[in-house]
């Protein structure tokens, strides 16, 4: 058995979403003793910014023409699709940054797609858990309803394009602990967090028990 864990904060110190993805790893591992773990920590260990273009030129050049970096980027997108393909199992621990996904992890998700091609289904009928944090609030109602850039795009990609069996686990309102404006919402900010807990140990029995 092999899951597949990857990161993306920028602040993986006190990244919320890597503890909630933590409960969930836990999980899937107490039930897979000695089980492999495959990890990928995209903000400790960012992918090269101009591998994706480097990638997507090579496709279009004859091998031969090719340059040193255009080959060793369409090794590292085969390689980074192989990854994740091998993966019975997937966590992912994606925070909204700027109100979409950070530029790290789209260049992982270009990079995998320019390894595998744009409509390999890599992690089809994977059990696989999204978890995503949000510093502020942006459900229905909420000021900024509809800001919300990361989680569709997420969902779209995981679940339509790569057909996973997503779960997903959110958290909004992480910032409300140390922001003098939210301060009203760390009740509420407080409850998210205890239920996003609860959720990534659930999803985390379900993930166990795919």
């Amino acid at each position: 058995m092999n899951l597949f864990r990857l990161d993306a904060s920028i602040l993986p110190g006190t990244s919320g979403s890597a503890e909630i993805a933590d409960i969930a790893e836990a999980e899937w591992t107490a039930a897979h003793p000695g089980a492999t773990v495959t990890r990928r920590h995209l903000g400790t260990d960012p992918l090269p910014a101009d591998a994706w273009a480097l990638a997507t030129t090579a496709a279009f050049t004859p091998e031969a023409d090719r340059g040193p970096a255009q080959r060793e980027a369409v090794a590292l997108g085969a390689a980074l699709a192989e990854e994740l393909q091998n993966a019975d199992a997937a966590i992912l621990a994606v925070p909204l940054y700027n109100f979409g996904v950070s530029q790290h992890f789209k260049t992982w998700v270009d990079l995998v797609i320019a390894g595998a091609g744009p409509t390999t289904p890599l992690l089809k009928s994977t059990p696989t858990v999204l978890v995503t944090t949000l510093g502020g609030g942006y459900g229905p109602g909420t000021p900024r309803e509809g800001w919300d850039h990361s989680t569709p795009y997420l969902e779209r990609i995981l679940a339509d394009v790569w057909q996973a069996e997503l779960t997903v686990v959110k958290r909004e309102l992480t910032l409300a602990a140390t922001n003098p404006a939210m301060e009203g919402l760390r009740g509420l900010a407080e409850q998210q967090h205890s239920q996003a807990l609860a959720a990534a140990r659930d999803a985390g029995r379900a993930l166990a028990g795919s």
